[in-house]
């Protein structure tokens, strides 16, 4: 089976799974899959060994704790060092993929926000793009991406293996971040000043682009799964 297949069984066998055992081999499968590096289709294929072999010691009245041992992200680590590279799930395009996502919305609320302002006052509205304050203002924003999924990556794995773990508390500091985050780049776009060259950007043309750029991202992504 493809890696989306292998996913797709695994959510459903895991339902088989015990409250005690579910707990166990989801912090497994969730710190290996945070492993961008690694190959996608041979993690799903080891851990749906290992949920088989999980199920098939549960009716023989073991847990899992009896058959991976008392230190699951010792055994993970094991797996993960086995497990061979992958170049397409590297770190730096999957930022990018996050960004350009971001980018295709701004536009298109951009372009939302232009037309019906304009339409308010009934009259344009002006629509110049600085290319010093933009390229300032995407900085930016892919920093606090890049920044953004460490971070985040960082809460989830202190979540894991730790059974004094609060997921409230979790998405309580995902949020402010998240929050904290968007005020910063709304505050950029506020208040840097505009200075350098500048082209005509109507509403039409940055609902048009980020439309354009958000379709190529979806089927770029459904390529992907479909080639896997």
């Amino acid at each position: 089976m493809k890696a989306k297949q292998l996913i797709e069984e695994n959510n459903r066998k895991r339902e088989q799974l015990t409250s005690e055992n579910e707990k166990y081999y989801s912090d497994m499968l969730i710190y290996i899959r945070l492993q961008l590096s690694l190959s996608e289709q041979q993690s799903e294929e080891v851990l749906m060994e290992m949920l088989d072999h999980l199920l098939d010691g549960q009716i023989e009245g073991k847990s899992a704790r009896d058959i991976f041992g008392a230190d699951p992200k010792g055994y993970a680590d094991e797996i993960i060092e086995n497990l061979p590279k992958e170049q397409k799930r590297e770190v730096i395009p999957f930022i990018m993929g996050i960004v350009l996502n971001l980018v295709s919305w701004m536009l298109m609320i951009r372009g939302g926000v232009i037309l019906v302002i304009s339409q308010i006052k009934n009259e344009d509205v002006g629509s110049s793009v600085y290319v010093f304050p933009t390229l300032v203002t995407f900085a930016v924003i892919l920093g606090v991406v890049a920044f953004g999924v460490w971070y985040i990556f960082r809460v989830i794995q202190q979540g894991l293996f730790n059974e004094k773990a609060n997921e409230k508390k979790d998405m309580v500091k995902v949020g402010i971040f998240g929050a904290t985050s968007m005020g910063l780049v709304i505050a950029l776009t506020m208040f840097i000043p505009d200075f350098g060259p500048a082209f005509g950007f109507s509403w039409w043309a940055s609902l048009l682009t980020g439309g354009v750029l958000w379709v190529i991202l979806f089927l770029v992504k459904k390529l992907e799964v479909g080639v896997r």
